[in-house]
């Protein structure tokens, strides 16, 4: 998902639910930045129309879509990996205080990533990894901390893995986008340039491992530089798949692309094959927006997927408006 103007005035804090589940030697946990309906189905996924969401709504209501206002439920989180005597961050959020006139609901965010990390026992010196899935401003934004002008790492002993191909698609080289929005401009700035100064950035391409249990994958059309984060453990494996699938009606109709796609092909081809694979290796698959518990299992169903068992992740929590 990308910094567009669908976010409701809710938002959701922790409570003592439990986030975190143990797959093989890993122990991936859960820390919400926000969560909550958004925009309407048919404005999220536009090629699923109200049919598709009728027909599978035993799967998808509530924690995914209310069927009553017809809007889909979504979550900002970032899942941290203790993986071989390191931290590691997939993915940074919103961050805070970020110029985004773009995008109103995320213009000046207060998501307080920091905050909850403490809370989840990560203090910001202790994370010696982060992973951006791609370089969407919710998905990069908590990378720094400062003020307008003065941002640097969150984060000052980690190495920042950036996909090569999205850093050049929003970086300088190319117009920040082309300039398609300001808004692509001032979260480069803010969330990528600050890495790259310290030293801290690593632009990778194709494969790249980080250790015995995790590698990154090229997964793109979302974005051109879109990956997947595999997890592969004691016998456990899980596969984070960023913006691969925005609502659990992409895997039940894999076609299907979110708005936010670039190349809306070649996205949906890659779903797919994420997808295949993931049924075949029995991975829990980890998505960046699901709301409810968060990650599911995958299983072939003809031509297409249904839906297995969801990881074992508490619920969150209270709404706060």
């Amino acid at each position: 998902m990308s910094s567009e103007d669908i976010v409701s005035d809710e938002k959701i804090v922790s409570d003592d639910s439990k986030q975190s589940i143990m797959l093989g030697d890993v122990e991936v946990t859960r820390v919400i930045e926000w969560q909550g309906p958004v925009a309407q189905a048919c404005d999220i996924v536009p090629g699923a129309g109200p049919g598709v969401w009728r027909d599978n709504a035993g799967s998808l209501a509530p924690d995914h879509w209310d069927p009553q206002d017809g809007r889909v439920v979504m979550a900002v989180q970032t899942w941290v990996l203790r993986s071989a005597g390191r931290t590691v961050l997939v993915d940074t959020g919103v961050g805070d205080m970020r110029e985004r006139p773009g995008s109103p609901r995320f213009h000046h965010w207060r998501g307080d990533l920091l905050g909850r990390l403490v809370l989840a026992g990560i203090r910001p010196e202790d994370v010696d990894v982060v992973v951006n899935t791609h370089v969407h401003g919710d998905h990069v934004g908590g990378n720094t901390t400062g003020a307008q002008g003065e941002w640097a790492p969150a984060f000052p002993n980690a190495r920042y893995l950036i996909p090569a191909a999205d850093d050049f698609h929003y970086g300088p080289r190319n117009a920040y986008a082309r300039g398609g929005r300001a808004d692509d401009r001032l979260m480069y700035e803010d969330s990528i340039e600050p890495v790259h100064r310290a030293g801290q950035a690593v632009l990778w391409e194709g494969v790249h491992r980080i250790d015995e249990h995790l590698v990154l994958e090229a997964a793109p059309g979302h974005t051109p530089g879109s990956s997947v984060l595999r997890l592969d453990s004691g016998g456990d494996r899980a596969v984070f798949v960023g913006d691969l699938v925005h609502s659990p009606v992409q895997i039940l109709s894999p076609r299907h692309n979110s708005c936010f796609c670039l190349d809306p092909s070649l996205a949906a081809a890659t779903r797919r094959r994420i997808l295949e694979g993931a049924a075949y290796r029995r991975e829990l698959v980890v998505p960046a927006h699901f709301g409810g518990p968060g990650a599911v299992e995958v299983r072939r169903q003809g031509g297409d997927f249904t839906l297995g068992s969801w990881a074992a992740f508490g619920q969150a929590v209270q709404t706060v408006r």
